[in-house]
């Protein structure tokens, strides 16, 4: 039987080598995992795990994405942010923990791991809900992002409601729909946002059926058209989870576009 594309969400991975807090939040923390395999010295990956913004998903279920990340040679952090259905969730504290994290990571990890800081800008991976956090912040944080990898991103929110992608999810992050909340789509939707500030690479499954393909088809044309410096992998007979699973056949696909984001920087 084939197996379960959801299985990595509890399939168990290393624990990481150090938490660090960003904030007085039991979840304003990162996971911290040291890179190993040798290799040049490579950028900080901070993670931003996906779940619709749901509190019933944390970061742990990108713990196999980041064991392979650091076994590839990158020092990773698991970015954890208060999500909806728990005191400060949703609109704004969901979007401002994240800011904040990715703010405040870089100095976190060299602190932490002095001997494997570069000092060149994180990169974000963001899967899912993950991948439009992580666009926001890099639109919006005010320290230097170096790239952002966006896997099976929620990129256009006002579309993701008016499909009602995991249904109700958006109008919980945010509030309501676009027509009630105008200022916060405009703040926090990327289609929004562009043209990007940083070179942005979108990775998406045709076969997904959490967030049609077609949104980052539709996102990629549009960012594009502004200036943006993006551009969409789009993966055959590959679904959902397969991007953030390193069992898949999605994954060596996934470094790659990684690799692409600092390899000629």
């Amino acid at each position: 039987m084939p197996t379960d594309p959801r299985a990595v969400l509890t399939r168990p991975a290393p624990e990481p080598d150090r938490t660090v807090a960003y904030g007085d939040h039991p979840d304003q923390v990162a996971d911290l995992r040291r890179p190993t395999g040798g290799g040049p010295a490579r950028p900080l990956v901070i993670v931003v795990h996906g779940g619709f913004w749901r509190v019933e998903y944390d970061r742990r279920h990108t713990g196999p994405l980041a064991a392979a990340l650091a076994a590839s040679g990158y020092p990773v952090a698991q970015l954890e942010y208060r999500r909806v259905g728990q005191p400060g969730g949703g609109w704004p504290g969901t979007l401002t923990d994240v800011l904040a994290g990715v703010a405040a990571l870089p100095r976190l990890a060299a602190e932490a791991m002095p001997d494997q800081m570069t000092g060149s800008a994180p990169i974000l991976v963001g899967h899912s809900a993950g991948g439009q956090l992580a666009m926001y912040a890099a639109a919006t944080a005010p320290a230097p992002v170096g790239g952002v990898l966006a896997l099976a991103p929620v990129a256009d929110l006002a579309e993701a409601y008016r499909r009602d992608l995991g249904p109700g999810a958006v109008a919980a992050l945010l509030g309501g729909g676009p027509e009630r909340f105008p200022d916060r789509y405009a703040a926090a939707d990327p289609r929004m946002l562009v043209p990007m500030p940083t070179r942005t690479v979108v990775v998406h499954g045709s076969e997904d059926l959490q967030v049609p393909a077609a949104m980052s088809r539709d996102f990629v044309t549009s960012a594009s058209a502004a200036g943006s410096d993006i551009s969409l992998v789009e993966l055959s007979e590959c679904e959902h989870f397969g991007l953030i699973d390193p069992e898949s056949a999605a994954w060596p696909s996934v470094v790659a576009a990684l690799r692409s984001l600092h390899d000629d920087h």
